[in-house]
């Protein structure tokens, strides 16, 4: 078993990694979140030591004291990111930066330790780099990164934990949806919101994910895919899907998002095709939208395209939204050309297809 020294993190090889062979058939067909990689990293928070401990080591369950304090008052955030193959054979993150930023944000919501970003961005590229064997290298797969944290105090009272345990898995992917990149219908639920003004909305917090699962529960038995949620005040303005943000394409080629008003999590995919449409020359408005005028605007055809985007999906095209009274479909069910262009603009870059003008992608090999 070979131990070393790699900057702050000592690193232990597992003595068991999944056989070549078995690991080679779970990457050419991995599913989504359905394998982990032979590794994790793990770094210590205590009161008295500060950040310590930084580790690359062998995957292993966790040992908790049944009182620790995430089990009953959910101090837990965590990061979706991606390490991807170029064509040269090595691999890069994408704005690991920008997620290390959102990640302490998440913290200061959650009154948790801050990491910081220099370490964290370091405990992704060391498990991406010690298990770059399991990054797919065929279609759009790619290696799931999972950063999270605990709080690991053990007490049962009800205040922030003096203690933490940050970790980093990782799994190989290929397409979130069953579909691919094919339409998705969502369903508009009225009788749950995922937050409310002052919450935890643009925190990346386990509790805002465990507050949708109802509501994505009555989508599925309405048929359909995901849950878009309106926001709690009025129950009037579109806000996001269960985890995912979503963009309106309008007939002039303008595009439309919901603002960050603090109950909307700050998608690195969002603010990145953001960023693109406008290089394009594209005019992006962050501003409110209804559900009303949703509606009205398919019947007019002055909304030609929907669809949602993140880590996990990257951009899928909506094609059917559906509500109390009412059925609409948006498009012809496939990928419509402005989602397609944005789309393949992203994945290009990610992938290292294309030139990458905003330094956004960093290479670990």
């Amino acid at each position: 078993m070979e131990k070393r020294q790699a900057g702050q993190f000592a690193i232990e090889q597992s003595a068991t990694p999944v056989p070549a062979a078995e690991r080679e058939a779970m990457v050419a067909n991995p599913g989504f979140g359905k394998y982990l990689t032979d590794h994790m990293a793990t770094i210590r928070y205590s009161a008295e030591k500060g950040w310590h401990d930084a580790r690359i080591g062998p995957r292993e369950n966790l040992s908790l004291n049944p009182s620790t304090m995430v089990l009953h008052y959910a101090g837990e955030i965590f990061e979706g990111m991606k390490t991807y193959r170029h064509p040269d054979g090595g691999a890069a993150l994408f704005r690991p930066d920008a997620n290390a930023r959102r990640f302490n944000n998440s913290a200061a919501r959650l009154a948790m330790a801050q990491i910081p970003e220099e370490l964290f961005v370091e405990s992704v590229r060391e498990l991406a780099r010690i298990d770059q064997a399991w990054i797919p290298s065929e279609g759009d797969g790619s290696l799931y990164m999972r950063p999270f944290m605990i709080g690991t105090e053990v007490a049962i009272g009800n205040h922030p934990s003096d203690s933490f345990l940050y970790a980093v898995i990782a799994s190989p992917v290929g397409s979130y949806f069953k579909g691919g990149v094919s339409g998705v219908s969502v369903w508009v639920s009225e009788d749950f919101t995922r937050a409310a003004p002052g919450g935890t909305g643009a925190a990346k917090c386990g509790g805002n994910y465990a507050a949708a699962l109802a509501a994505q529960a009555e989508a599925a038995k309405q048929g359909c895919e995901q849950v878009v949620f309106l926001d709690a005040v009025e129950r009037r303005w579109i806000e996001e899907l269960a985890g995912m943000n979503v963009f309106f394409v309008f007939e002039d080629g303008t595009l439309q998002t919901p603002p960050l008003t603090g109950t909307i999590l700050p998608g690195v995919t969002r603010d990145s095709l953001i960023q693109l449409a406008r290089d394009k020359g594209m005019t992006v408005h962050e501003t409110p939208y209804a559900i009303d005028e949703w509606r009205r605007d398919i019947a007019s055809g002055k909304l030609v395209e929907v669809f949602a985007c993140g880590t996990a999906a990257v951009v899928a095209p909506i094609s059917q939204i559906k509500g109390q009274g009412f059925d609409l479909k948006i498009g012809d069910g496939g990928m419509a050309p402005v989602t397609a262009d944005l789309r393949k603009s992203l994945t290009d870059i990610q992938f290292g297809r294309a030139d990458d003008p905003h330094g956004w992608v960093d290479r670990i090999s």
